[in-house]
């Protein structure tokens, strides 16, 4: 009985349509090609620190979080204690709890468990993705939502592996611009999201705001910030303009 239970919940998101598939893979391709190196990195640095390949896939597997990850391997070669390498990260990935709030609304025809394994394989990359799609369809189709976030997924896995393995021979990331393949593959989909000018606005607030507060508070906790004040001020933008305005068709507004 629960046997079959099981089968059904799984069902729907395991019903494969071959057209949704490649869009699935498309939607996620940017996000494979700037994995890679970020990936790549990662493994790097965490054999440096005395991580085996064998750690190296379990962190990409279970952790699954790109900055958090690069943090902790930094924290280890510091020889910080556990509690301050996990307050540390958790302090990182606190963002998340914003990100799947934005999301939930479009999420209802998902079942409980197809909403956790698209929760546990969020992140601020695959949640750009989502965001386009999920503006422009009511329910986006589960087949297409679920290849994008795993084949991110494996990218990062695939790339940490690889990077772990190649670690004794590189550990210049500079070197070969590996530490610029995250900020370029950022400034990509954040590109993709700007459609009119008050998304040009809130970009550029957010810019000079976590630029600010980066300089002057240091630590993870300007990201946070950021997001919010940013994410209050649009959401007032929006609906003052929902408000004083209808919607402009030919100018392309929304």
């Amino acid at each position: 009985m629960h046997d079959g239970i099981f089968r059904r919940k799984f069902t729907g998101l395991f019903l494969f349509n071959k057209e949704e598939m490649i869009r699935g893979f498309f939607k996620g391709f940017p996000v494979i090609l700037g994995y890679f190196p970020i990936g790549f990195a990662f493994g790097i640095l965490a054999t440096n620190v005395g991580m085996t390949v064998f750690h190296t896939f379990l962190m990409s597997l279970m952790v699954y979080a790109g900055s958090a990850q690069l943090i902790a391997v930094g924290l280890l070669e510091s020889q910080v204690g556990l509690l301050t390498l996990t307050i540390t990260t958790f302090l990182v990935n606190l963002r998340h709890l914003l990100m799947s709030a934005a999301l939930s609304p479009s999420l209802g025809h998902l079942s409980r468990l197809q909403q956790a394994l698209f929760s546990y394989e969020l992140t601020d990359e695959t949640f750009a993705v989502h965001s386009i799609d999920f503006n422009k369809e009511k329910k986006t189709p589960k087949c297409r939502i679920f290849v994008t976030n795993i084949l991110a997924h494996l990218s990062w896995i695939v790339s940490s592996i690889l990077g772990a393995w190649t670690g004794s021979l590189l550990s210049d990331l500079e070197a070969w611009g590996l530490d610029y393949a995250l900020p370029a593959m950022f400034i990509a989909l954040l590109v993709f999201q700007l459609r009119t000018m008050r998304h040009f606005f809130i970009a550029t607030i957010s810019l000079l705001l976590s630029t600010y507060l980066f300089w002057g508070m240091g630590g993870h906790w300007y990201v946070i910030i950021t997001t919010l004040i940013t994410a209050t001020i649009g959401l007032i933008m929006e609906k003052w303009y929902l408000n004083h305005n209808t919607p402009d068709i030919e100018n392309g507004e929304s």
